[in-house]
């Protein structure tokens, strides 16, 4: 049986509910979403990006290389995808969320990049068995009402010899720096987006939601679970943040 509550931050909340209060705080920071992450990671979540789309290597010649970036409306890392691959790559960003879909198109045509933008649950994805090639996702599995059920759904959509790698914020490894970026999250972040973007309370949720997600370890178990192999995974920054990495074989 399904649970009937989840996290929302901190709080316990009805299952039901809780993807209609993530949408509500990325239709607030959808405009902001750049500054949103450069809050976050001070500055650091441009790096980390590149690493993810380094580490997926994606081919500038072949055949047709199709890749999903899930919950990447604004079409920050399928940019990156799309020029490390010399326009070789076949983009789709699926997000729930209009308002953060709406900025990456924007973004898309005024650089005339390639990119499909196509609003989706990742819980029930709208494309057929062993569409793509890779499958990737950056700072959003953790809003994911069901991690798991979205985790399956992406095995599903993956080809046979198909990779997934996500990006997310973690459990620091370096003793002082966790507790420092503790002080930084909690004390620092809220304020500072109540000052700039006149919304502490979407900060506040942000913060928190990284303090509940699975740590590396937990993750990769979670991972593994929903039928994907040789999983491991990278530590960004002392382990602020890391790249998971699973293949459907």
């Amino acid at each position: 049986m399904m649970p009937e509550e989840t996290t929302f931050g901190f709080r316990d909340v009805p299952l039901r509910e809780k993807q209609g209060l993530v949408d509500e705080v990325f239709h607030t920071v959808a405009r902001r979403y750049d500054l949103m992450n450069d809050l976050m990671s001070g500055g650091l979540h441009r790096i980390w990006k590149d690493a993810t789309v380094a580490w997926l290597s994606p081919p500038r010649r072949g055949g047709p290389y199709r890749v999903l970036d899930l919950a990447g409306g604004t079409g920050d890392v399928a940019t990156r995808i799309v020029e490390r691959s010399d326009g070789h790559a076949e983009v789709t960003v699926a997000d729930i969320n209009g308002s953060m879909l709406a900025v990456g198109r924007e973004r898309a045509e005024k650089r005339g990049l390639p990119i499909r933008f196509v609003e989706a649950n990742a819980e029930s994805l709208p494309f057929p068995d062993a569409r793509f090639d890779a499958c990737t996702i950056a700072f959003g599995i953790r809003n994911v009402p069901r991690i798991d059920v979205a985790l399956k759904e992406i095995h599903r959509v993956l080809r046979h010899g198909g990779r997934f790698l996500c990006l997310e914020f973690s459990a620091a490894s370096v003793p002082v720096l966790d507790r420092l970026y503790d002080n930084y999250s909690f004390r620092v972040i809220p304020l500072i987006g109540q000052i700039v973007a006149g919304d502490r309370e979407s900060y506040q949720y942000l913060v928190e939601s990284i303090r509940m997600f699975p740590n590396q370890e937990q993750f990769a178990a979670r991972i593994r679970d929903a039928g994907f192999e040789r999983v491991s995974y990278r530590n960004l920054s002392g382990g602020i943040a890391a790249i998971h990495s699973g293949w459907k074989l």
